[in-house]
């Protein structure tokens, strides 16, 4: 190879060393993070409850490939997805964008002159660029992009949870609804029966057309009932089907096939961990931090944007005067250094700066806010989990109590010891 060409070698390993360089540590995230020591609601200890595939402690048939098909198809996951893709690219460029830059060129050139003379020139070469990364600003916006990505990720771990949680909601209610419905449909036959009764005493004389009209009355009430019943469960079904990325009406056969089942109830052993380790398993959490970080990062960037740049370029090639002799020309070798300083540009660089601060600001504010809100759902959780278990436990009784009475009563008005308003 020509000594000029030889030369250009070091050069090139140099550049290629230094594109791949992080002249600066990433700067360490704020912390913002307003963690208490322990739930104030929390009301039993011990070690944590492992709520990985929580789903599965229902006991529903139907709840856990639901969720996993909403995992694998939903909309809102593939949108999360897609967005993923997006920053892991944009996450190439920005890791590209340190690297050399190597182009590879041709060219070809013909004259003629007035006398009739032609000439020829070829020429074949490689074209290499880069920009050195003084100030950190190409490393800055690299972990930028990192961050970004990592974001995504966690972005996309919580639009899986959202979706799971929803599903699971909305199962159920619809085995809520169906098991009103259920309720209903008994109450209906019960109702009819205690109708018949009445128009059999009220025949006898025993009683009178209004005990009829009453027990008519309580009849058509549950009957009118059953439709806005019907109507909610079909719903809770064309939102599953949405939800699971199907169109509305193709999950009534495989529901049908599990039959309606009564509301499934949480296993009572729950157990949280400490407020920070729960934090840390809360994918929101982690996305807002990791937003925090790029913000960060971004700040430095643009205030690394301010300072001199130094760019390198560089090219070999051959030159010859016809295309056959290209592979014995003449090697043309050529290098360029050029240093930028901004001198004026009416403040712009520094505007930059103030903007990625504000951006910077914001993150931390929004970090902040998404810790506690997340504080106030696993409290609220905790608070109306004790709520409803006890509400629960009262209800079961007043049911039971309900049950004792109405047959009480349905005994005595068929002795005639009571009439029908206490029936109803």
């Amino acid at each position: 190879a020509p000594s000029g060409l030889r030369r250009l070698y070091p050069l090139a390993i140099a550049a290629a060393l230094a594109g791949c360089a992080s002249l600066q540590q990433p700067t360490p995230v704020p912390a913002t993070d307003p963690t208490p020591a322990g739930w104030t609601a929390a009301a039993v200890t011990g070690s944590a409850t492992d709520l990985a595939g929580w789903w599965t402690r229902f006991g529903d048939p139907a709840l856990a490939p639901l969720i996993e098909q909403a995992l694998r198809a939903g909309t809102d996951v593939d949108v999360a997805r897609a967005r993923l893709r997006q920053a892991r690219a944009q996450r190439d460029l920005a890791e590209a964008g340190l690297a050399p830059r190597l182009d590879g060129s041709g060219s070809a050139q013909g004259g003629w002159t007035d006398n009739g003379g032609r000439s020829e020139q070829y020429r074949v070469g490689l074209d290499a660029g880069w920009e050195a990364d003084l100030w950190g600003a190409g490393a800055a916006g690299v972990r930028a992009a990192q961050a970004g990505e990592q974001a995504s990720a966690l972005t996309l771990a919580q639009t899986r949870v959202a979706v799971a949680a929803e599903v699971a909601l909305t199962l159920l209610q619809l085995r809520g609804t169906q098991a009103r419905e259920a309720i209903a449909r008994r109450n209906l036959d019960s109702q009819l029966k205690t109708l018949q009764i009445t128009q059999w005493r009220q025949e006898a004389g025993l009683v009178t057309q209004l005990d009829v009209e009453q027990a008519r009355t309580a009849v058509e009430q549950t009957r009118a009932a059953l439709p806005a019943l019907g109507a909610s469960a079909s719903q809770a079904t064309n939102a599953l089907a949405v939800l699971t990325g199907r169109a509305p009406g193709s999950l009534q056969a495989e529901l049908a096939a599990h039959g309606p089942a009564m509301p499934p109830t949480a296993p009572a052993d729950l157990v949280l961990a400490i407020p920070a380790e729960t934090l840390r398993q809360r994918p929101d959490v982690q996305a807002a931090e990791r937003q925090l970080a790029a913000a960060v990062a971004r700040v430095e960037q643009a205030d690394a944007a301010r300072l001199p740049s130094l760019q390198i370029g560089g090219s070999i090639g051959l030159n010859a005067l016809s295309l056959g002799a290209l592979g014995s020309g003449a090697g043309v070798a050529s290098l360029l250094a050029s240093v930028s300083v901004p001198v004026f540009d009416a403040g712009r660089l520094q505007a930059q700066v103030r903007q990625q601060e504000g951006a910077r600001d914001e993150a931390a504010a929004a970090y902040r806010a998404t810790v506690l809100a997340a504080l106030q759902e696993v409290e609220d959780a905790l608070v109306s989990i004790a709520a409803v278990r006890e509400q629960l436990a009262a209800q079961q009784a007043a049911a039971a109590a309900a049950r004792s009475a109405a047959t009480l009563a349905e005994l005595r008005y068929r002795s005639g010891l009571v009439d029908f308003q206490d029936v109803l």
